[in-house]
């Protein structure tokens, strides 16, 4: 399997197999903290070969640099079938609302698939 995409933004949805995505970034800005950002959109495009086409489990975690958890873990599982294709993908779409922030720092989302590591990507909070 491979992570193809896994960004931040303002707004995604997918469609028909068709992900749209608005406004990705990878740092929040804020004038005061603690702060609350009012919604964020990640999106987790995963490709999967042929061999891999089954159910998988997922966890997606959102950690400080000093390990505590920001949120609750996302926690589902992808029903990966091909479509006569070598290799199929799966989207993982989801919004945040209401996100706190104690204080400035780093979150780092991290992606497990059947509870293997499999990526990440860190969120950047600022004062600004």
């Amino acid at each position: 399997m491979k992570t193809e995409l896994f960004t931040f933004c303002d707004f995604a949805q997918e469609c028909g197999g068709k992900l749209t995505i608005v406004g990705t970034f990878d740092t929040i800005i804020s004038r005061s903290f603690p702060c609350i950002h009012p919604q964020l959109s990640v999106v987790i495009r995963i490709r999967f070969d042929l061999w891999e086409f089954s159910r998988h489990s997922f966890r997606i975690e959102a950690r400080d640099l000093d390990g505590e958890i920001s949120i609750e873990p996302v926690t589902g599982s992808v029903e990966v079938k091909g479509a006569g294709n070598a290799t199929a993908v799966s989207h993982l779409v989801f919004t945040i609302s209401n996100l706190h922030f104690k204080s400035a720092g780093v979150v780092n989302f991290v992606l497990h698939i059947d509870e293997k590591e499999i990526t990440s990507l860190p969120l950047y909070v600022r004062k600004g």
